[in-house]
């Protein structure tokens, strides 16, 4: 197949629900570690179309929504300093803080700019050398190496008022977390767009060290079903492994420029998840040569409010699948997309916003 159309064509679906059907003899559970195909899942109504054996649970696979707090709360005090710009992707500007978020920031007069590339934040830095430029280096794998791109070019132009606050993360120690804090899950939807960078071999301690499968899988619902019917034989058949459904993208070597990139300008370090805590070696930080970079480094936050969780907000279980969106007694009523309490239910990705949108 080569066109979107083909990749929905309802017939090819249907054929797979029925295979899958005939296949599944034993209940199972399903995680997806990707924002996308949450949404995915939910928009083309993908739970529907599976027998009652198959569940479909939603992992920390949005990385705004496991994102702390208290980044936000860091961001925003950046923000309020006059000689400092922030620069950042549109899904973080509605964030909740403790007190505050971006967007009220940027309403009162905060000097905040929303970018589609971090090297439309490197561009900002070259036309304000007077200012501090703080982009917010946010996401998995899939972002990572294009703020270590812009971090390597800054650093040769010696553009010394360019700064990433990194909230960087990777994906494997999660997954393995969920596993060990006994969360039932019978095999992983692996995430597609992390894959392209990384390739396939940091899965494969999954099913070497518990014996789960990963099949890392594309967007559309003939992906998503093939997907699902791979994980399923694996498990009938007791043979778990690393597989690719989503051929078109992702090569099991992955895109080597972009993980040598990545870790000439990163090293691992441990991290705060929402639902999980810290995870040891989790997230990304600038290494010692690109620190002259790093915001955490180069800039105070000063003025920064006591941390506050909102009360009622089970973002965090939901993250672990431990619940579904519409277990939380604030969905739909108190926190919607126009006014959100948790950052599950701002971000594009995130599984709160995907129910409201398509499983309400």
């Amino acid at each position: 197949m080569k066109y979107i159309d083909e990749f929905r064509d309802r017939k090819v679906v249907q054929a797979l629900a029925q295979e899958i059907r005939k296949a599944s003899t034993q209940p199972v559970k399903l995680m997806e570690v990707c924002g996308g195909h949450t949404m995915s899942i939910q928009k083309f109504g993908i739970p529907a179309l599976l027998p009652g054996t198959v569940e479909l649970i939603s992992g920390p696979g949005c990385p705004v929504c496991v994102t702390s707090r208290s980044y936000i709360d860091k961001a925003i005090a950046y923000s309020q300093q006059k000689d400092v710009i922030i620069a950042t992707y549109g899904d973080l500007i509605r964030v909740p803080g403790s007190e505050s978020s971006l967007e009220k920031e940027h309403a009162g007069g905060a000097q905040i700019r929303v970018v589609y590339s971090v090297m439309d934040a490197l561009q900002i830095a070259r036309e304000h050398p007077q200012k501090k430029i703080v982009f917010l280096g946010i996401g998995f794998e899939t972002t990572a190496p294009g703020s270590a791109v812009a971090i390597l070019q800054a650093y040769r132009e010696k553009l010394t008022n360019f700064f990433v606050f990194s909230a960087h993360k990777v994906m494997p120690p999660a997954m393995s977390a969920l596993i060990d804090e006994g969360v039932k899950i019978n095999g992983y939807i692996g995430p597609g767009h992390v894959s392209t960078i990384t390739g396939m071999k940091i899965y494969e301690g999954i099913p070497a060290k518990y014996g789960l499968g990963v099949v890392i899988s594309g967007f559309e619902p003939v992906d998503l079903m093939q997907s699902i019917l791979m994980l399923i034989k694996q498990i009938e058949t007791g043979n778990t492994r690393v597989e690719i459904q989503y051929k078109r993208a992702v090569k099991p070597e992955g895109n080597v420029k972009a993980q040598q990139m990545m870790n000439e300008v990163f090293e691992p370090a441990d991290d705060w998840w929402r639902g999980l805590g810290v995870l040891k070696e989790s997230g990304l930080k600038l290494r010692s040569k690109y620190s002259a970079h790093d915001a955490e480094v180069n800039i105070s936050a000063d003025g920064m409010v006591p941390l506050r969780e909102p009360k009622g907000c089970i973002c965090g279980e939901v993250l672990k699948g431990l619940k579904k969106p519409k277990d939380c007694r604030l969905f739909g009523k108190v926190c919607t997309p126009r006014d959100p309490v948790g950052s599950c239910m701002v971000s594009s990705e995130g599984a709160c916003q995907a129910y409201y949108l398509y499983n309400r």
